[in-house]
């Protein structure tokens, strides 16, 4: 029995004119998106519908190739990998939203050598679908055994699609899981390093990205140190999370120290523009103590200490050695008193 292995053979997005290649280089297809009423030469889907609403498009799929084709069509949903690309889920996953409610005509295609067929599909949004930003594709595929012969590679090609549903929108990003690690040196009078750890996630209805600060404070907002310019996580669809690790460099061991992390919420529309929406923020506090220099004052201290004592017995021993000269020099007038009456 062979397994099965899905493998990608291109991204998805951004597909007009890119081909996918089997092995021997013998079979080539292309998709692009139909020009129409939407528009023409779109590199991707985008549509803004209504709970109930209805759209009606189409991909055309084109054979490069000298040979027929028969491929696998299909929707799926999108999600964010690892990496921060988006990434459709495989035929075998569940959808809820895109690929539940794109249908094509067939499931099959078949394109003929060096000609183009159209591949239409319907946008049925249901009438309860929740208000947001859903993303998923469109997919062209072909199963075909490796030149093993022990697996068979699934090559997909196909477009990404955005649909706005149209309702009450809540954009929101959290900050959650704040934690801080601070590394000291060597040096009791140095600074230190540390490392501002959070997740950034997507509790609202619609995608968002966001430029983000990090800064630290000592007490009464002394100390003031910031982290270096940080990167914006990818767009996150709603529910997704996006873990970070800042470092910030030069961080003084105030003892009890504040890490302030801030994110600005950038938004894009349907036509592409983008929109910053009020700051969020997520404080926490931690402790900064340089042992070195606690060690150091702890010598110090000791020595002080140690001074002190020494001086105060030195002291002691200077009020008995005075309190013994004094008897002896009472006892010495006493006698010779004493032989004087005599």
């Amino acid at each position: 029995m062979k397994t099965f292995v899905a493998a990608v053979a291109a991204a998805f997005v951004v597909l007009g004119a890119t081909p996918a290649l089997a092995e021997g280089g013998d079979v080539t297809w292309t998709v692009r998106t139909a020009s129409n009423g939407y528009g023409e030469d779109r590199s991707s889907y985008s549509y803004a519908v209504n709970p109930g609403g209805t759209i009606k498009d189409a991909m055309v799929v084109a054979n490069r190739g000298k040979i027929p084709l028969s491929l696998a069509v299909y929707t799926a949903d999108g999600f964010t990998t690892g990496t921060g690309q988006l990434d459709l889920r495989n035929r075998e996953t569940k959808a809820t939203g895109i690929g539940l409610w794109v249908k094509t005509a067939g499931t099959t295609v078949a394109v003929p050598a060096g000609q183009a067929v159209p591949v239409p599909f319907t946008v049925t949004v249901p009438p309860n679908a929740t208000p947001g930003d859903y993303v998923g594709g469109i997919l062209t595929s072909l199963t075909q055994p490796s030149s093993t012969e022990t697996i068979n590679v699934e090559r997909r090609l196909g477009i990404r699609i955005k649909l706005r549903v149209g309702g009450d929108l809540k954009p929101a990003l959290s900050i959650e899981n704040l934690a801080v690690d601070w590394t000291g040196s060597g040096n009791p009078f140095a600074d230190g390093d540390a490392t501002v750890s959070y997740t950034i996630h997507n509790t609202g209805n619609t995608g968002l990205s966001a430029t983000q600060a990090v800064r630290i404070e000592g007490p009464f907002s002394m100390f003031g140190t910031d982290a270096a310019k940080i990167a914006a996580p990818p767009e996150l669809l709603p529910g997704e999370t996006w873990k970070f690790s800042v470092p910030v460099h030069g961080v003084a061991p105030a003892i009890d120290l504040t890490a302030t992390v801030t994110l600005t919420p950038i938004a894009t529309d349907a036509s592409g523009s983008t929109s910053s929406l009020p700051a969020v923020r997520e404080s926490t506090h931690f402790a900064a103590i340089s042992w070195s220099l606690i060690l150091l004052i702890l010598v110090v201290i000791a020595l002080i200490v140690a001074a002190v004592v020494i001086s105060r017995r030195n002291r002691a021993r200077r009020r008995e050695r005075e309190a013994e000269r004094v008897q002896k020099a009472v006892a010495e007038a006493l006698r010779e008193k004493a032989d004087t009456q005599a």
